[in-house]
């Protein structure tokens, strides 16, 4: 009895030791879009951040979380994801133009 806990003891340790170490090499990563429309204000804004997670070399995680307002005749979008290391870096010119 004493083995299958010592056991499960360490089979813990090492799922909270993989979860924080996985944790570390994830970071939400931004991009702000603007435009005079909304919609095309939310489409500057996220693929500007598909630009910049790939310019990172990172793999975008979880859902893009999108919000905006309208500042003076413009409205200003701000997108937001979780990403990790994993991928390549892409050559980008700027959060615009990636190969």
């Amino acid at each position: 009895m004493q083995v299958f806990k010592l056991g499960f003891a360490a089979a813990v340790m090492v799922c909270a030791l993989s979860a924080m170490a996985q944790a570390a090499d994830c970071t939400r990563v931004a991009a702000i879009g603007d435009n005079i429309t909304h919609d095309l204000a939310v489409l500057f804004s996220t693929n500007a951040l598909k630009n910049t997670i790939a310019g990172r070399g990172l793999i975008g995680k979880g859902p893009v979380k999108t919000s905006c307002k309208s500042a003076s005749a413009m409205i200003e979008c701000y997108s937001s994801q979780m990403a990790c290391k994993g991928g390549t870096p892409a050559t980008c010119l700027g959060p615009w133009l990636c190969f």
